[in-house]
């Protein structure tokens, strides 16, 4: 019988998987490194287990994977839907490396999560994008997020 976790930790556990996913993605792109290379590191050293088998971050390695491979194996969609929400004659290499980490995370949520509500998704980006960003890209980040939502999920 398998016991169900506190909401809160859920939540924490989910929000760390989000957070590593930005962080994995942001790696990925600086360094060229793989989807499998890189969560596989994530996984050893992140997310993996401490010595007394004691998690040594707090997050939810499925939703982490998730992620990260629903960016790379919908990269196309989620940055035309990035590039469809940017001023026009504006690039993708224009945004902040983070930012674009970002918001490609929250696309591939909105792909592949379709049993969260995009109210879930928005606040748990827009939580991150304070974390990384002053107020004004926090809301940038926000706009983007909410209309691409809304466009991925037409």
């Amino acid at each position: 019988m398998t016991q169900k976790m506190p909401f809160d930790v859920t939540r924490a556990r989910r929000a760390g998987a989000r957070l590593a996913a930005v962080q994995a993605l942001y790696e990925m792109e600086q360094t060229e490194k793989s989807a499998r290379a890189t969560i596989r590191e994530f996984m050893e050293d992140r997310l993996g287990l401490g010595p007394e088998g004691v998690p040594i971050e707090d997050a939810d390695p499925d939703l982490f994977k998730s992620i990260v491979n629903s960016v790379v194996e919908h990269q196309a969609r989620i940055d035309t839907a990035i590039l469809a929400r940017l001023a026009e004659g504006w690039k993708l290499t224009r945004l902040d490396a983070t930012m674009r980490a970002l918001l490609r995370a929250g696309a591939a949520e909105f792909i592949a999560h379709p049993e969260l509500s995009d109210a879930v998704i928005l606040d748990e980006y827009v939580s991150l994008a304070h974390d990384f960003f002053d107020e004004g890209d926090a809301k940038f980040a926000n706009a983007v997020l909410q209309n691409m939502g809304r466009d991925l999920r037409a």
